[in-house]
């Protein structure tokens, strides 16, 4: 097997949201976009309480892409307009394709604000090309148990399955373009190789510990938590220095201008003035709040 080189590290700098304070590790100032990712937010951990609940987001649209929350920590409360109302736990993935309209409200259950506890998550946007932007909305909600899980030949890495294909075994999620979404636990001293398409563009998101990559670099936290790929190679290692989580994506490039403004992302000016319009004229649907 070919290894993908590393193409570019980066760091996963704090951001302020309104009240919410959280890591963007892109878009910044030296990533854009990886295409056809166009936003990830890692969240938390926050510690949840009665006089302490920062994240908690009222009903908002999105139009053009879909959001994913992989959570880490907690529970979730989700809500949308399509009428789904589902407890999101430690570990699950909902999946939304807001396609042409979809409003949602996400925050912490209120089981979980009045006994006190941790949340934290991923929020990914993932971008979709523009004869599927005004499709059908839609949400899909898998919990962490019904994943399949590949575990490396030392028993030490273990590789769930969100999207897409991995040694023949495939994700539950199903996809509107071709998406590879990992969610690896490592122990000290584990090592597999990751194997996906080299029309794929990828890349690794540290959420804990340290991790050698191909034997040549490491990725730790507050250093450079994201390493993304070269499309050259097969896929590419990892030894796990110390215990470790980290997220890997891979998708193949849509290559469209994308327009971007608040909730939504289309392919121009025009149409992010029209998702505007749309929202307000009640064609997304209507969602009260909680």
């Amino acid at each position: 097997m070919k290894v993908n080189t590393i193409k570019r590290a980066g760091r996963s700098h704090f951001v302020n949201m309104g009240p919410i304070r959280l890591r963007q590790p892109f878009p910044t100032q030296a990533i854009e976009s990886i295409d056809p990712f166009v936003l990830l937010h890692h969240y938390g951990p926050y510690e949840i309480s009665e006089v302490n609940n920062p994240f908690d987001l009222g009903p908002h649209p999105h139009r053009g892409f879909e959001p994913i929350t992989f959570l880490i920590q907690g529970e979730q409360l989700h809500r949308d307009s399509l009428g789904h109302e589902s407890i999101v736990k430690s570990g699950d993935v909902q999946w939304t394709t807001a396609g042409r309209g979809i409003i949602h409200a996400e925050g912490p259950t209120k089981d979980l604000v009045k006994r006190g506890g941790v949340i934290e998550g991923i929020q990914l946007w993932l971008n979709l090309p523009a004869d599927k932007k005004m499709m059908e909305a839609n949400y899909q909600h898998i919990k962490h148990n019904e994943f399949n899980v590949v575990t490396s030949e030392d028993g030490k890495v273990t590789i769930r399955i969100v999207a897409g294909e991995f040694q023949n075994i495939y994700g539950k999620i199903a996809t509107q373009t071709p998406v590879n979404a990992f969610m690896i636990d490592a122990k000290a001293t584990g090592e597999t190789f990751i194997s996906y398409s080299n029309t794929h563009q990828g890349f690794i998101y540290l959420l804990k510990g340290n991790i050698l990559i191909n034997d040549v670099e490491n990725i730790e936290l507050d250093k450079n938590q994201l390493m993304e790929f070269n499309q050259d190679g097969n896929g590419f290692s990892i030894n796990a220095v110390e215990d470790s989580k980290l997220l890997f994506l891979s998708g193949q490039p849509i290559n469209e201008v994308v327009a971007t403004y608040g909730p939504y992302v289309m392919n121009s000016q025009t149409e992010l003035l029209e998702a505007m319009r749309d929202y307000q004229m009640g064609k997304m649907g209507f969602l009260p709040a909680n």
